[in-house]
């Protein structure tokens, strides 16, 4: 099952295990349509979010931001990067396309039910995601049952986990729509987004840059890295304890969770450090995007001590703060997935134009990856992608919904421009490439 779908036109020296470029794209480029309806979910529903940050208008658009565009852009990441992890292929290209076409359905159908308030919808938009996650499962069993290969494929498999946990508890949620077996408030829709949040889209992150960041920073950290395992195991271990510490109510277990988690990302970001100091490529965009994504962590961190101190006493305020530092963690991870498209998909392109025969830039010089991007139009992908995290983080966190509308402005001009700037020069050298 494993050659089904293989890439027939393989470059010479590009590992086996590397799965057909349309596979990771593919995801990516829904991503990005994913990150322009958000946009638009959040114009339209600024302002209901400063009177209700859990009103179904606001759901919808949180679940555009973390299905759309958040899992989506990891899934794509994790379909090309976990075989180059583990060094073992997928189990099937065709199930990757099975989870695609699963989980964009899925994705898409469950906002759409939030906002409509079409019962059916939503249920059909859960059961995709729960057939693309079981799909997903069956396709990376092969790749993750690879040992000996340290701190990055422990952590996607803690990840591969809370994904799972992540689609049992909105199954379970989709199916209570309906049966109100239990009272959906802000405490259990907090539980949910904490092992989506971290024990998931976090987590892949954490994982995958103890790969990408030697790799993008040409960085060598000599001894024992301890930092990148304790992160790939103390964040997962602080979920397991604050999801249900939060669900049940039990401070017992969320206050200890919380410090475990915070413990991990401390380590994910003592990691980066370590990697900055021994880093031999000189500053550029993508160390920008790093630092900055980095950024959010305490950002959100701040936003979530404040939101625990004013619960108490206002709690319209406090839910406000939690809104605000579930979009800040949440910032964390798309503000990383921005910077690090930037290099993946001119990797993925530049490997199908030199499959085509395509080695010269549109200045004749030999094609590099720098070539297939505007570095401008990159720079402005960033200023856009971190202005819209803040406006966002500020509109929920003040109640001001032209600080939201604002937001979702950007975001939508994120998508856009991304989108465009890393296909146009790739279309163009391959439409220069049929003429000759």
């Amino acid at each position: 099952m494993a050659g089904a779908g293989a890439w027939r036109a393989r470059p010479a020296g590009l590992p086996g295990a590397v799965p057909p470029p349309a596979v990771p794209l593919a995801y990516l480029g829904a991503a990005a349509a994913g990150l322009v309806a958000c946009g638009a979910a959040l114009v339209w529903s600024s302002r209901v979010a400063t009177l209700d940050p859990t009103a179904d208008q606001v759901v919808a658009a949180a679940h555009l931001g973390m299905l759309a565009t958040l899992s989506m852009g990891v899934l794509g990441a994790a379909h090309q990067f976990v075989p180059v992890v583990t060094q073992r292929p997928l189990r099937s290209v065709r199930l990757a396309w099975a989870t695609f076409a699963a989980w964009l359905g899925g994705a898409w159908l469950l906002p759409v039910g939030f906002a409509t308030g079409l019962e059916g919808v939503v249920e059909a938009g859960g059961a995709l995601a729960a057939i693309a996650l079981t799909l997903l499962v069956l396709n990376f069993s092969h790749p993750l049952a690879a040992r000996g290969k340290g701190a990055p494929v422990t952590g996607l498999r803690f990840a591969l986990a809370g994904f799972v946990a992540t689609g049992c508890f909105g199954v379970l949620y989709v199916a209570d729509r309906r049966g109100n077996w239990w009272d959906l408030s802000g405490h259990v829709v907090l539980a949910h987004a904490v092992v989506g949040l971290f024990a998931w889209l976090g987590l892949t992150y954490v994982a995958v840059a103890e790969k990408l960041w030697p790799m993008f920073f040409l960085a060598h950290v000599p001894g024992r890295h301890m930092p990148g395992r304790v992160a790939v195991w103390a964040v997962p271990a602080g979920v397991v304890l604050l999801s249900p510490g939060l669900l049940l109510g039990l401070p017992m277990l969320a206050g200890p969770g919380a410090l475990v988690l915070a413990a991990g990302l401390a380590a994910h970001l003592v990691s980066l450090q370590a990697h900055l100091r021994h880093r031999r490529r000189k500053a550029d965009l993508h160390l920008a995007f790093v630092l900055t994504s980095a950024g959010w962590l305490p950002v959100g961190a701040g936003l979530a001590l404040a939101a625990a101190a004013v619960l108490p006493s206002h709690h319209h305020a406090g839910v406000a703060l939690v809104a605000a530092a579930v979009a800040a963690f949440g910032g964390w991870v798309l503000e990383a997935l921005v910077g690090h498209t930037y290099k993946v998909v001119p990797f993925i392109c530049w490997s199908v134009l030199r499959a085509r025969g395509v080695d010269k830039g549109a200045a004749g010089r030999p094609l590099l990856f720098a070539d297939l991007y505007g570095h401008v139009w990159a720079a402005l992908s960033y200023a856009l992608v971190t202005a819209g995290i803040a406006a966002l983080c500020f509109g929920l966190a003040a109640g001001v919904a032209a600080a939201t509308v604002l937001a979702g402005a950007l975001f939508i001009a994120t998508g856009l421009v991304t989108a465009l700037n890393l296909t146009y020069r790739p279309v163009r050298l391959l439409g220069s490439r049929a003429q000759v």
